[in-house]
């Protein structure tokens, strides 16, 4: 788990193994074998290394899923609590999978743009898995969208608690 964490942290630092060792004040050889998974680094190393790529090491709760049903009988999940993405992903502009938009095949949303953020939200909440809720949907940008979305009954019922009570 440490392993990919210091690979991430490096590569979205763009920093070689030798350059963040350097500013970590570690070896390039032990830098290598924590990536690859051959050594772990103390919890201390890895704050060390981790800060060293301008990032922290942070405890964040697990969204846990709950599943429902509409009407129909078609299952669609709700997080424990709302999830959060960096900026740059929040805002991004993305492809969605078959299994959301099979409908539009290829299209890009443009998510700094409300209405299609809107769109995107309306059908990840639909049609989402867990996995596609955690990567496309973030919860104050939901909450700032709720009035305008337009979704199953269920579904709204669902998730207003969520939108109205913030994250607990």
């Amino acid at each position: 788990m440490t392993d990919d964490l210091i690979r991430k942290a490096r590569d979205a630092a763009g920093l070689s193994q030798a350059e963040l060792a350097q500013l970590a004040k570690t070896s390039r050889p032990a830098l290598s074998a924590y990536e690859h998974g051959q050594k772990s680094p103390t919890m201390t190393t890895a704050q060390r290394i981790l800060e060293a790529a301008g990032f922290e090491l942070a405890i964040e709760p697990r969204i846990r899923f709950s599943v429902h049903s509409t009407a129909r009988g078609r299952p669609f999940h709700v997080p424990d609590h709302l999830p959060r993405l960096p900026a740059a992903a929040a805002l991004a502009q993305v492809r969605l999978p078959l299994h959301l938009n099979w409908s539009d095949r290829g299209r890009v949303f443009d998510l700094a743009e409300r209405r299609q953020r809107a769109r995107v939200y309306a059908i990840v909440l639909r049609e989402g898995l867990p996995a596609d809720l955690l990567e496309y949907v973030d919860g104050l940008l939901l909450a700032d969208l709720w009035d305008e979305l337009v979704l199953p009954r269920e579904i709204r019922e669902a998730w207003t608690p969520l939108i109205r009570g913030g994250d607990r």
